[in-house]
């Protein structure tokens, strides 16, 4: 089955943020591919991120898509754990309570991303 994976840094019960590899599954929809099931925005932002960027334990301001257009990331969870993304990564932020999260940039050059904002209420 097609599917794109997606990793979703969410707070637990205790406020920690942590790390969940998560699918998309996608349908055949004949010569136009691949498609998922809608889901419904609230807004897209378009970002360029200084290559010094390192910005300490923070929440996500709402739950919003992460996806990596060039660069490289590292993000540390409440619990020390740390991943590295690049280019093509997609990350779902839901952690918009708690501990937060630590996100650096890797490469020493400016780092393009878009953010896609999710409608209140809709599921994960």
């Amino acid at each position: 089955m097609e599917a794109f994976t997606i990793t979703r840094v969410y707070a637990d019960e205790n406020g920690d943020s942590r790390f969940e590899e998560i699918t998309k599954p996608l349908r055949a929809e004949g010569d136009i591919g691949f498609l998922s099931e809608p889901e419904e925005v609230e807004s897209i932002i378009f970002r360029k991120v200084v290559a010094s960027y390192d910005y300490d334990a923070h929440t996500a301001p709402a739950r919003q898509y992460l996806v990596m257009l060039d660069g490289e990331i590292e993000i540390e969870t409440s619990l020390g754990e740390k991943r590295q993304f690049k280019a093509s990564d997609i990350l779902l932020l839901e952690d918009t309570t708690g501990k937060g999260h630590r996100t650096r940039n890797l490469l020493p050059a400016v780092r393009s991303s878009i953010f896609i904002t999710l409608k209140e209420g809709t599921g994960k």
